[in-house]
């Protein structure tokens, strides 16, 4: 899951943008300096959140001390993380799907989602099988539905090992739908027609556990 981020709260003049133009503007390396505080807070933002405390640290990872910000800006950062300093996903309004240089190399590991899940992305997948004829189209697919379901049913601190989870549970099963259709016709390549039926006899048990439900010769 990829993050978007708003970068509309820096200005710089080095970019052309006149000091003048920025409305209550604020420079970025005068942040925590007495003044600002002052003004920040008599804007209505409490300095002391951990909403404004994300935002502060998302402006100054991303920017340096020449750059200039705006009370709104701010604010508009802030509205993108919760109470808690979580970023808040703008597709799921969901936390929990951000990826940082903390939890980069942490997630992707395996962990228990729920049979439904599993169903739903099963279902999906053999269905956008054989209407692509083994392709993946990102114009028509529906996967992230799957994903953003099954995020809903993971806590917060789950979500992104849930999502890898789930995309080993996807490659498994187009790979076993690709085996089915290369058993029925050994020239099949992806875009080729599937021959009809070859996929009748896979399962989502027969898959998850192993168990071929046809013999496949590759």
């Amino acid at each position: 899951m990829s993050r978007i981020t708003d970068y509309g709260f820096l200005f710089q003049t080095t970019f052309g943008t006149s000091k003048t133009n920025l409305v209550n503007n604020i420079q970025l390396s005068k942040m925590n300096s007495s003044s600002v505080q002052k003004q920040l807070k008599a804007a209505g933002i409490d300095t002391n959140s951990k909403k404004y405390k994300a935002a502060l640290s998302e402006m100054m990872k991303n920017g340096n001390g020449a750059m200039f910000t705006n009370v709104q800006a701010i604010k508009n950062l802030m509205s993108q993380y919760d109470k808690n300093g979580d970023w808040i996903d703008p597709n799921t309004g969901l936390t929990g799907l951000a990826v940082t240089d903390e939890n980069r190399n942490s997630y992707k590991h395996i962990i228990s989602i729920p049979e439904s899940s599993r169903e739903e992305m099963f279902e999906l997948a053999k269905k956008e099988f054989l209407n692509e004829n083994g392709t993946l189209n990102g114009d028509t697919t529906k996967r992230e539905s799957v994903y953003n379901n099954l995020y809903r049913k993971m806590d917060k601190d789950d979500r992104l090992s849930a999502g890898w989870t789930m995309e080993q549970y996807e490659h498994q099963y187009r790979q076993a739908f690709a085996e089915a259709a290369k058993a029925a016709d050994p020239t099949w390549k992806a875009g080729k027609s599937i021959p009809a039926g070859a996929l009748d006899g896979i399962t989502r048990e027969s898959v998850e556990s192993g168990k071929k439900s046809v013999d496949i010769k590759i």
